[in-house]
């Protein structure tokens, strides 16, 4: 069977200012056990703000979000400018604050937020390329923006106002819906399959859960993602 090449998209690195290094570490995890492959890849601009993980408060010293994306994937990472969709299978967005600072600004204004324009193309191009597209926790809002104003209308979760969470759940989700997008709830153990437009989205982080549950739950985006490849 043919191996799948996956793109895996970071926004910086931690979870307050860039890609949630949980969400990322095991998305790469999980696509390695199953004999698959990756590349990281992330704009080469400056990042929104830098927030110190340990006070939570900001710090004023500017950084970049390829550069520090290059943390999680040990050096090994391209621009996303370089990012090829024909030579990969499929797209993985992890989530983190930065995917809602530094992909799109949903942290700073919602669904009225601006996305990069350089993220918006490379997942249009997957899609219109029938190509897989995932994204776990904050993610999916990311995909949202992308099919703003367009004839897709993505099938997404960012996780269930009927379990714990330490995000307002209901209000993201009605911003997802704002735009275009049919929104579901789903639990930490669960994700979101809209096998038309080849998409998957998980709640990881989005909901009061462990590692361990935030690992099963990354690992069961990727084996979808893989199965529609």
């Amino acid at each position: 069977m043919k191996k799948a090449r996956i793109a895996v998209l970071l926004a910086g690195c931690g979870v307050y200012d860039g890609s949630e290094i949980h969400e990322a570490v095991f998305t790469m995890l999980a696509i390695q056990e199953s004999g698959n492959s990756y590349q990281c890849f992330a704009p080469d601009k400056p990042q929104y703000h830098v927030i110190n993980h340990f006070t939570g408060q900001e710090e004023s010293q500017p950084r970049n979000v390829l550069h520090e994306a290059a943390r999680i994937a040990r050096g090994d990472i391209k621009a996303l400018e370089t990012l090829n969709v024909a030579d990969f299978d499929a797209l993985i967005i992890p989530g983190g604050f930065g995917a809602a600072k530094n992909l799109n600004q949903w942290a700073i204004a919602g669904p009225d937020g601006m996305i990069d324009g350089d993220v918006k193309a490379v997942i249009l191009a997957f899609s219109a390329a029938g190509k897989v597209l995932g994204a776990l926790c904050m993610g999916p809002t990311v995909l949202a923006k992308a099919f703003e104003d367009t004839d897709i209308s993505p099938l997404l979760t960012v996780g269930t106002t009927s379990e714990p969470s330490p995000y307002d759940i209901a209000a993201i989700s009605a911003g997802m819906t704002s735009l275009g997008s049919k929104v579901v709830m789903k639990t930490i153990a669960e994700i979101a399959v809209d096998k038309k437009h080849k998409i998957v989205t998980a709640p990881c982080y989005m909901m009061e859960a462990s590692i361990l549950q935030v690992r099963e739950n990354a690992r069961q985006l990727v084996d979808a993602v893989i199965s529609l490849c």
